[in-house]
């Protein structure tokens, strides 16, 4: 493991971790044993790690739960015949969720974020003061009207918040390019992302990537032709996905890929998504990332990735597998408490029978589905062909992605991942109204949030989980594509694994945690300021580097000045007094000292520790 820079005694480790989580109102105590789960979950292994990510019960929730966190009863291990009555949630004793799992006794919370939240670090958050509600007429409008009252240290300025929280990661390109655009209208081409010209660097990135683009059938041609000597676009797709992050223009779009692939999860990689997971990507959530979620959910559930991922391509009419029927509800609409019961998911499980995957590809075997009146919550139907099964399950999806507590549980985590991990219960009831008046597109949704003044009054309410502290520190330093970028993608892949995320990576249907306090770990944070240092040092081959002593332009010849300028290089601002001297102590220089461009033999121990610093944790 790297080391911290000589003379850090005054912003060492000990000294950034309390620095991080004093400013999210939190304490060193977040990262006890009682409060913080100890394992992650890392790709297709689970290994002890510095990362506070993990599926671990909390408050003495019962370790066999199901990936949602929710309480589950009376299905079998090899889904077959279920109980058909309602059975007591509070128990399920001796009842197995189809995948084997024992269900979980105890049900402390309905949301695995919110489980998170309901440790010290959390309950700690929960009491900081809202911020005022109001819907403006526009972003730009709310940007001007709302007044930040944030007690962190943190510049308010608009543009700085807006560009931090809607993209992986502020340039001072990009900044100067809503500066000169103007929010409302810089806004207004992220929501139309094929507006926006793509970087040359993402489309370089594709082209080092042969099975971009490909088609299932393509895909398989390729396996038949090439064998074990083949590319794996599953593999690909992660470290692409990766590169856009990185680089490309239609951040904002990026960005909700992303938000999408945590909720509307299929894992990335599974047993069998070798051939379809990619097509997943491009098909279901990108196609629709921007679109209604009605569209993106019945496409998700025609596609053969889903279908694989959660066993219903062995469900048959006389050997009926829940899991699809139970995470379509659980995890990827309505929610635990959204109001179905074990009967609902029986009665969808059904419903949904007939859906299966032929050569990787989608197909429909009327003689697989079960044919019967359907009666799942609020929706009916008779079902009564099945040659009509499969319109019958589209009628009932979208009745689901319509359903108003799908509304309220995607207006919940759009609040969680834009805004604050204690969300607001005006924004989420604002943004809940949004999405039902305008059928579950998110255009409307995304801008009655960045119209509403919780959004901008949420000024460092937000810190950065390890994939994203990566990536911003990618940008910031202004890392771009060189030779061998896929061997390089592919080991910034194997770091952010390493760290417990990267795109897709959560091996369980429910995604990776929104919050903070599911990361907090002073192992986690301490791995990413040494990611920092090796991409301040140029030290990963695949790219190209900024020189340390060339990221300021006309460096400032005194010590102090010199740190004013790389702070807004590197995070957007100039550092108040106490904390600019903290990082003046790495050099040992004071602020008046005379330095040259490479800061005396300091520039990358210096620059490591400001992008060591909340100011680059938290966006």
């Amino acid at each position: 493991m790297d080391r911290p820079p000589t003379g850090t005694s005054r912003w060492g480790r000990r000294g950034l971790v309390t620095g991080v989580l004093a400013a999210a109102g939190l304490a060193v105590a977040a990262c006890s044993k009682d409060d913080e789960p100890t394992k992650k979950v890392s790709g297709d292994k689970v290994d002890a790690a510095p990362a506070g990510n993990s599926d671990a019960p909390v408050d003495g929730a019962d370790p066999s739960q199901t990936a949602g966190g929710s309480q589950t009863a009376g299905t079998s291990p090899t889904g077959g015949d279920s109980t058909t009555k309602s059975l007591d949630r509070s128990t399920g004793a001796g009842s197995r969720r189809p995948s084997g799992r024992q269900a979980r006794t105890v049900r402390t919370y309905s949301e695995r974020d919110e489980s998170y939240m309901g440790a010290k670090a959390g309950r700690q958050l929960r009491s900081r003061p809202s911020v005022p509600a109001k819907l403006y007429s526009g972003p730009a409008a709310a940007a001007t009207g709302t007044k930040v009252t944030s007690p962190l240290v943190f510049t308010a300025d608009p543009v700085l918040h807006l560009v931090r929280r809607t993209t992986f990661g502020a340039s001072p390109e990009l900044v100067a390019e809503v500066r000169k655009t103007g929010i409302d209208a810089w806004l207004s081409q992220q929501l139309q992302p094929e507006s926006v010209t793509e970087s040359g660097d993402v489309a370089k990135a594709e082209s080092v990537f042969s099975t971009h683009g490909k088609s299932i059938k393509q895909l398989r041609a390729d396996k038949e032709r090439l064998g074990d000597q083949r590319p794996y676009a599953d593999q690909e797709n992660v470290r692409l996905t990766i590169a856009r992050q990185i680089w490309s223009q239609r951040q904002l779009f990026e960005v909700m890929v992303d938000f999408w692939n945590d909720l509307f999860h299929v894992a990335n990689p599974f047993d069998g998504s070798e051939m379809v997971r990619a097509s997943f990507d491009a098909d279901v959530i990108r196609k629709h990332a921007l679109g209604s979620y009605k569209d993106m959910f019945l496409a998700g559930n025609r596609h053969p990735a889903l279908l694989r991922y959660l066993n219903q391509d062995q469900s048959r009419k006389d050997r009926v597998n829940e899991n699809l029927g139970r995470e379509n509800m659980e995890l990827y609409s309505v929610g635990v408490d959204g109001g179905y019961t074990e009967v609902d998911v029986r009665q969808a499980a059904l419903l949904q029978t007939g859906r299966l995957i032929k050569d990787d590809e989608f197909f429909y075997d009327p003689n697989a589905h079960h044919v019967g009146a359907i009666k799942v919550m609020g929706f009916s139907h008779p079902n009564s062909s099945a040659d009509g099964g499969l319109d019958a399950g589209d009628e009932y999806l979208s009745y689901l992605a319509l359903h108003p507590s799908t509304a309220e549980r995607i207006a919940r985590q759009l609040c969680l991942h834009f805004v604050s991990d204690t969300p607001p219960a005006t924004l989420v009831a604002r943004l809940k109204k949004s999405y039902l008046d305008n059928r579950s597109s998110i255009v409307p949704v995304l801008l009655t949030l960045f119209s509403s003044s919780e959004f901008w009054g949420s000024v460092g309410l937000k810190v950065r989980r390890p994939m994203e502290y990566v990536v911003a520190t990618h940008r910031a330093l202004g890392v771009r594509p060189g030779a061998e970028l896929a061997d390089g993608l592919s080991a910034v892949h194997n770091r952010m694994r390493e760290l417990g995320q990267y795109p897709m990576g959560q091996p369980s249907p429910n995604g990776y945690p929104r919050v903070f306090t599911a990361w907090a770990s002073a192992g986690t944070m301490i791995e990413e300021w040494n990611e920092a240092r090796s991409l301040v040092a140029g030290g990963r081959k695949g790219f190209t580097f900024v020189k340390p002593e060339e990221l300021v332009e006309d460096p400032p010849a005194t010590a102090g000045e010199f740190v004013d300028a790389l702070s807004v290089r590197l995070v957007g601002q100039k550092l108040p007094a106490k904390d600019r001297a903290a990082v003046l102590s790495v050099s040992g220089l004071t602020a008046d000292a005379t330095v040259d461009a490479t800061f005396n033999g300091a520039v990358t121990a210096v620059a490591r520790t400001i992008l060591a610093s909340p100011y680059h944790s938290f966006k």
